[in-house]
């Protein structure tokens, strides 16, 4: 049986064969004379921002504001009538330590005071008594003399005794512990039956407000830092959380580390900073308008720094390698000192990718 073909089917069967083989020249012309498609880069303009000369340090904050108790006198503690947290007022009662041994001293004073004062009672009525015999001229002036200096002597060891009896009552007074001023109860480590001594610390009291930190600057460094020179605080991360500046600079280097003493008063409003609390501290020495590069944008070829800004050359965009001349870190950028000039397109990802003058499609 033969098959016989349609000549319409026939002529449009070859005119889609050419068509097909007409558009595989055209691509595979356009892919040898095109070359690779731009290639997508975030793109930020070059704008100069603020950054310091600065050194980092560890600093420990202390308060203005805050006692460490420790007792007058040594015994037994018998009372704790706070507790730790507790907000106390300025001459409550804290502590007490067992008064008896000396209460019982004062008794025995004044006992003595006692003693004394009759004796003072008897030369004097003696004294009076003289008087009156030596003007009827029975006794001579020697005995009245006698009379007078042993009258002298008692009134004398009476005040004598009064004075060590308002000692001792003194002293007394310091067996109650009161908090020298309103403020926060810290820690008590001390128990009802412990013995303490004048070294014992019996508890901390604490009122909110600013802080002081302690920052130890080289010898070198001391003619950089002066009242006013800005300090900031720093989180792990190296961002800045508290801004503040030198309140104190001292006058003297310690000879023994020869390190310089300085000082910054940390506002704490929202209670963010605790007494003794070690934080990082970096002391800003000079500020100056510089442009910042992330680090991941720049490369290193043969140990030289280059970072990649977005041209416009014959009416494409490509990317240009610049030789760059880099300061210090801050947060995760590059300060660039030299090398990129303000309002230039720097590119800042995709830079590991690309070559001097490779076309780029930038993305804002």
């Amino acid at each position: 049986m033969k098959t016989v073909l349609n000549p319409c089917c026939t002529l449009l069967f070859f005119a889609l064969l050419v068509a097909l083989s007409g558009c595989g020249q055209k691509q595979v012309a356009s892919a040898a004379s095109g070359g690779p498609p731009p290639a997508r880069v975030k793109v930020v303009k070059a704008e100069p921002q603020t950054v310091g000369q600065f050194t980092e340090y560890i600093s420990t904050l202390k308060s203005r504001n805050s006692a460490s108790l420790k007792p007058d006198v040594e015994g037994q503690v018998t009372r704790i009538m706070v507790h730790s947290g507790e907000h106390v007022e300025a001459r409550q009662p804290l502590l007490e330590i067992d008064p008896r041994k000396q209460q019982a001293t004062v008794n025995s004073q004044e006992a003595n005071h006692r003693s004394r004062l009759a004796t003072l009672d008897y030369d004097k009525t003696e004294l009076e008594r003289r008087k009156k015999l030596y003007a009827a001229g029975v006794i001579s002036k020697q005995d009245l003399d006698q009379q007078q200096t042993a009258y002298d002597a008692a009134k004398a060891d009476v005040d004598s005794m009064e004075a060590s009896v308002r000692e001792q009552r003194e002293q007394l007074r310091y067996y109650i512990v009161k908090a020298p001023s309103a403020g926060i109860i810290g820690d008590i480590p001390v128990r009802v039956g412990d013995r303490v001594t004048v070294a014992t610390e019996l508890t901390t009291i604490d009122q909110k407000g600013e802080l002081e930190a302690y920052i130890f600057v080289p010898s070198e460094k001391s003619g950089s830092v002066k009242i006013g020179t800005p300090v900031d605080i720093i989180d792990d991360n190296g961002n800045v959380t508290t801004k503040a500046a030198i309140t104190f600079v001292s006058p003297r280097v310690d000879p023994a580390t020869q390190l310089l003493l300085v000082k910054a008063l940390i506002p704490n409003s929202d209670h963010r900073f605790r007494n003794d609390q070690l934080v990082h501290v970096r002391v800003v020495y000079s500020q100056e308008k510089r442009v910042l590069i992330p680090v991941t944008a720049v490369v290193r070829l043969s140990g030289q720094p280059f970072a990649y800004v977005a041209e416009t050359d014959g009416g494409k965009t490509v990317a240009r390698q610049k030789p760059v001349k880099l300061g210090d870190v801050v947060g995760n950028d590059y300060v660039i000192l030299d090398g990129i000039k303000p309002g230039e397109q720097l590119i800042v990802t995709g830079t590991q990718m690309l070559g001097d003058g490779a076309p780029v499609a930038p993305q804002s």
